[in-house]
């Protein structure tokens, strides 16, 4: 039976959870995920964890942190006056914002800490820091 191997097109499904075992992401209800293998295109503790896999094999897969999505990194949280955010803008830990960098290109920060005249934006991964785990099932080789 073929195995996964660099290059190869594949579809899997997999429902992530982060270790409290709350589910951050699934394709459950959705198409199989597809994507290139090797290319580094999913995360790489995914990719590492999927090695020797065939069609129909289910395998629980750990992704530290390192390689996932990174550590947090502190110089990545910057605090801006309220008045600097839009009104519009819910001020709740967690909200997500939208916003430009100097080359123009669009950022996802996350409110992270609120006082009554700051706000500090964090622009880590959601996901960094965390150990991931996946339940995977590969659906098909191409």
């Amino acid at each position: 039976m073929a195995q996964v191997k660099q290059g190869d097109t594949v579809q899997i499904h997999y429902t992530g959870t982060l270790d409290d075992g709350s589910v951050f992401d699934s394709s459950e209800g959705r198409d199989p995920l597809e994507f290139t293998f090797g290319q580094g295109q999913v995360i790489p503790g995914l990719e590492v964890g999927m090695e020797g896999m065939s069609v129909g094999d289910k395998r629980e897969i750990k992704a530290p942190a390192d390689q996932a999505y990174g550590p947090v990194f502190e110089e990545a949280r910057q605090s801006v006056p309220r008045t600097e955010l839009p009104d519009e803008i819910p001020m709740e830990i967690g909200t997500q914002v939208h916003a430009q960098n100097q080359e123009g290109q669009v950022m996802t920060l996350t409110i992270f800490e609120i006082s009554e005249t700051h706000v500090v934006l964090d622009a880590n991964h959601p996901l960094a820091g965390k150990d991931l785990t996946f339940a995977v099932e590969l659906v098909s080789i191409g």
